[in-house]
Order: structure tokens, then sequence, then C-alpha cells
């Protein structure tokens, strides 16, 4: 059980890095707020995150 802890846990650090590399801090910030919203069952937290997500994801490259 703690390798696959361990193993989660390391999954879970690279994917918020490569967000963070190609999104930048609001969709680490965006990509939260949905996670907690889904976790919590919160729609306004869930919906928060997914726009702000968009949000960065829409912007044109450059």
């Amino acid at each position: 059980m703690p390798k696959f802890a361990i193993a989660m846990a390391a999954l879970v650090i690279a994917f918020d890095r490569l967000v963070e590399t190609k999104y930048g801090t609001i969709g680490v910030a965006g990509l939260t707020l949905m996670i907690i919203g889904i976790k919590s069952k919160n729609a306004t937290c869930s919906i928060a995150g997914g726009a702000m997500l968009a949000a960065v994801i829409a912007q044109p490259a450059g």
C-alpha cells in the first residue's frame, strides 16, 4: 500500500508540474478549484475552476 501511495503522489506532482509549465499558476489554481469542487460536490467551485482553465487554454499563443 505505501508503494502505491508514493507512486500516486509522484504522478500527481508530475501532472501538477506539467500543467504549471504549460498553463502557468492560473492553470494550476483552476485545476485545483475544479478538483476540490468535484470532490466536495460543490458545483460553484468546480465551475469556477473549469472557467479558469477554459480561459487559460483559450488564450492565443504568443
